[in-house]
């Protein structure tokens, strides 16, 4: 069993959810567990949030966030690496499209939005991103998964694991997934993410509530136990450098929305995890236009 920690706005739990089919009565059923506290979860307002933002001096601040806004950083384009691309283009204008955002939701019956699982390799990332697009394509949802090891074959190929490329891979991924969410998928993007900065910056393009952070707090111990790749034995001896979690840093979420974490070193199966994350959709809006 594993402990999973939601965070919802005031009051959503009580929110009744659509039960016109199988798929809906049981997500339903997901709710009333989380109601009555026999899930494997925890649902918990939030009335006022805490987060953290790059000020105008390049210093972190911690700041109370207003519920109905979900995006507070403030990040200096030349204070932040992430930013890793200086814009080089010129004579250059917006061209909008009569189709916008809305129109697109109102097609597919939801919302566009991005779902952003971090934690260390081998915490389960990609296996909770696979499961939550298999619930939510047999619910009859558009979804499209951004595997960090699947975009470095192609886009970021580029791209090394040093801290610059790393920030610009972030980068890519960022302004690739806001592109799904404009075109009203429900996107999940999977990958390390160590820095918080590069994360933060990411949310910042999607201003309207539409990013949620899943963070997969699983030990160190665990994930290197599992070692399916074979990464972090490489990185013990030597063999892999800047391996995140051995001798590179992981900064985890100051306040995301979604916290995964095992219980007494067991962890929730891949259907309960993804469970969770369509409560949270559901009770937010998102899976419905």
């Amino acid at each position: 069993m594993a402990t999973l920690e939601a965070i919802f706005p005031a009051g959503a739990a009580s929110r009744s959810l659509r039960q016109e089919t199988p798929a809906h009565r049981r997500r339903a059923a997901v709710a009333l567990r989380f109601r009555r506290g026999s899930g494997s979860g925890s649902v918990r307002p939030i009335e006022a949030r805490v987060r953290a933002r790059v000020g105008a001096t390049g210093k972190r601040e911690f700041v109370e966030a207003d519920p109905d806004v979900d995006c507070d950083c403030e990040v200096p384009v030349k204070d932040h690496p992430v930013m890793s691309t200086v814009g080089k283009s010129t004579n250059i204008v917006w061209h909008n499209c009569p189709v916008g955002k809305v129109e697109r939701q109102n097609l597919l019956k939801q919302k566009g939005c991005v779902i952003w699982i971090t934690g260390l390799s081998g915490s389960g990332k990609s296996t909770l991103a696979c499961a939550l697009s298999r619930e939510l394509h047999s619910m009859g949802y558009l979804t499209f998964v951004l595997d960090g090891d699947n975009i470095r074959h192609g886009l970021n190929r580029d791209l090394s694991f040093q801290a610059e490329d790393r920030a610009e891979n972030i980068r890519r991924i960022g302004e690739v997934a806001k592109l799904f969410a404009d075109a009203g998928i429900i996107c999940i993007a999977s990958l390390i993410s160590p820095y918080r900065r590069d994360r933060d910056a990411c949310r910042a393009l999607l201003p309207d509530s539409t990013f949620i952070e899943v963070f997969m707090d699983v030990p160190l111990q665990i994930c290197e136990s599992r070692d399916s790749k074979g990464l972090y034995k490489l990185a013990r001896a030597g063999k892999i450098k800047g391996f995140t979690g051995i001798d590179d840093p992981y900064e985890p979420p100051l306040n995301c929305e979604i916290v995964i974490q095992p219980k007494e070193g067991e962890c929730a199966s891949p259907t309960a995890m993804a469970e969770q994350v369509i409560l949270y959709l559901d009770l937010n809006g998102f899976l419905k236009a």
